[in-house]
């Protein structure tokens, strides 16, 4: 397998599972900051422009974080990333679309890249602020799907490589306080050996 990623990008949650399962892969970097992501190198595997991208052993490719994590948590059964239970499983998908679909993508790219969302330069501080209410709105209802578990199916799933990454937004770079729920999840991963693989290979930590 090959994962094209970007590091600290949301790209992070599935690399993490590539570690949670242990099998061999191949990262590739893609540099956001210098638009590699619409170069023909990289549009011709994924024309979205997109991290993560995953190519798989045949060479087909895999787009979009949680269709990658999914087809990863069903075709590596042994790694336990999706619970057997039918609601504990759809709890899971449930917070993991959250984090992408809204927590990141509604809020966490206001923050990252107002200019998309207007074309006047005079209102990017608006849309920053409506970024940051979405995102903190975000992670007190991840806080309150933590309440009392360890994780947010009760085991480690796909939901927590998702959490992770907006978590870890949060703390770096943008230097917010996560609430009490999603702080204590936050260093649980961090303790996580595969997670620590990641933030090395990625230029993340030391």
């Amino acid at each position: 397998m090959k994962l094209y990623y970007a590091p600290g990008a949301c790209s992070l949650g599935i690399h993490v599972l590539l570690e949670e399962i242990g099998k061999p892969y191949e990262g590739v970097v893609v540099n956001l900051r210098q638009g590699e992501q619409f170069q023909s190198g990289f549009t011709a595997v994924n024309p979205k422009s997109k991290v993560p991208t995953l190519e798989r052993d045949d060479g087909s490719v895999l787009t979009e974080f949680p269709a990658i994590a999914y087809w990863l948590a069903r075709t590596n059964p042994a790694a336990h990333l999706l619970p057997e239970d039918v609601d504990a499983q759809t709890r899971a998908l449930e917070a993991l679309d959250y984090a992408v679909s809204t927590v990141h993508m509604q809020g966490a790219s206001r923050l990252f890249r107002p200019s998309n969302y207007t074309p006047n330069a005079a209102d990017e501080d608006a849309v920053k602020a409506r970024g940051k209410e979405i995102f903190e709105k975000g992670l007190a209802l991840l806080d309150k799907a933590l309440d009392g578990k360890e994780y947010v199916a009760g085991a480690f799933s796909i939901a927590d490589a998702a959490v992770f990454y907006v978590e870890y937004w949060a703390a770096s770079p943008l230097k917010m306080t996560l609430p009490s729920n999603c702080a204590a999840h936050y260093q649980r991963m961090m303790a996580r050996p595969a997670v620590q693989r990641t933030l090395k290979a990625e230029g993340l930590a030391a």
